[in-house]
């Protein structure tokens, strides 16, 4: 059991946190790692900074086993939170604000820096009861992902983070076996639990075709042949969504959405090029090049001068499994059932750092709980409860002590 006194010791830390304005698009981590450097010498832990890039810091916090030998446990979460619009908030959002029942209110308080102050708080815990685990822990705090507008290093890709952090010799030396990462709130009291990742692929569609003037009426014109792919994309796009109308959830499916028209310089002018773009998240059971080759083929039935131009693709990730053959698994299903937790076991609809760490072979969970709470990452007026975040440092002590033990 806690004391009061480590409690509100946690809350505070949580809210100085979330106070650290570690927003996009231009992130400055120099706060928020001094902090974090003041956690680990509270702790009377050593800390290292890895730099990915310039001004993209890598915060690693160390929690020495009694067995270094063995495989090491990582807990990652990232500092980065996404864009803010305070008028639309009830209160500052890099305020903290608590009100009278105890809802902390800040960009972050659920994506994810609550994560990130539990680990440590769970540390924290095992210090305090002298618990000396055998597998050494390794606490992760990860630069962000944005690029162009909305595409964030976790919150742009990741791409100056874990993807290429996993790279590199300082990584390899962790020595690292299981991973947990971010999850997702929940209303009621069935946790999500992510295990695999949708893979990202997004891409345009560019149709040429005769320009002219908009008074006449031109044969092989850019709108049509671009109309009918589209008309075909947006086809694919109803069939999964049929699925959801069926009880398949989000991530089981493939989710396809034409986020992007471009082309035209006046109404009375037919266009020579005109584009579309595409983000589709693949499900983990369909191929990305066998759709590939059907796109192409509806171009080619659309006619010439309109192709089909890869922006992005994230190479599919192989779940984490679920049973038997994973004994990292069977420990956190042990220590859950153990406090009468409920799991759902998910492929994440989005993609977090979590998918760079099982291209290397390293089994990883997405967890967060969260329980009796509205979804609020990247919403207005996030917020998460005192109590909630309390709680989860309980059950992370119990399934962190669990994975670090023999």
């Amino acid at each position: 059991m806690s004391s009061k006194n480590e409690e509100d010791e946690a809350i505070s830390n949580f809210r100085k946190y979330l106070q650290i304005p570690t927003v996009h698009p231009n992130v400055d981590y120099s706060e928020c790692v001094q902090f974090l450097q003041c956690q680990a010498e509270s702790l009377g832990l050593p800390s290292k900074i890895h730099y990915m890039a310039p001004k993209k810091p890598v915060v690693i916090i160390t929690l020495q086993g009694k067995k270094p030998e063995l495989q090491s446990l990582l807990l990652t979460s990232h500092m980065d939170v996404v864009p803010v619009y305070p008028e639309k908030w009830t209160y500052d959002p890099f305020s903290a604000y608590k009100d009278a029942q105890g809802n902390i209110y800040a960009r972050g308080a659920q994506d994810m820096k609550c994560v990130g102050i539990q680990y440590l708080e769970t540390i924290r815990r095992f210090k305090n009861n002298n618990l000396i685990l055998d597998r050494t822990i390794h606490v992760s705090f990860m630069p962000g992902r944005l690029v162009c507008l909305y595409i964030f290093d976790e919150e742009i890709g990741g791409t100056l983070g874990m993807a290429h952090f996993v790279k590199t010799d300082e990584f390899r030396s962790l020595n690292i076996g299981f991973t947990l990462d971010e999850g997702l709130a929940t209303i009621d009291d069935v946790i999500p639990l992510y295990y695999g990742e949708r893979t990202i692929w997004q891409f345009y569609i560019r149709s040429t075709g005769t320009p002219g003037h908009a008074s006449l009426l031109h044969d092989n014109t850019a709108a049509e042949k671009l109309i009918f792919v589209v008309n075909k994309i947006l086809g694919w796009r109803t069939e999964e969504k049929l699925k959801l109308s069926q009880g398949m959830d989000i991530g089981e499916v493939t989710s396809v959405n034409m986020t992007m028209l471009d082309g035209g310089c006046q109404l009375n002018v037919v266009p020579p090029e005109l584009s579309a773009g595409f983000d589709v998240r693949l499900d983990i059971g369909t191929d990305r090049r066998a759709m590939e080759d059907i796109i192409t083929g509806w171009c080619h039935e659309a006619g010439e001068g309109i192709r089909m131009e890869l922006f992005k693709a994230n190479e599919q990730t192989t779940p984490t499994k679920l049973d038997g053959s994973n004994p990292w698994w069977l420990k956190f299903k042990s220590e859950c059932d153990e406090m009468n937790l409920k799991l759902k076991p998910s492929i994440c609809p989005g993609a977090g750092d979590s998918r760079y760490i099982r291209l290397i072979g390293i089994p990883a969970l997405g967890f967060s709980p969260m329980m009796y709470t509205p979804v609020l990452l990247h919403d207005h007026d996030e917020y998460l409860n005192e109590n909630t975040f309390l709680d989860g440092i309980n059950i992370y002590y119990n399934i962190i002590k669990g994975l670090a033990t023999e």
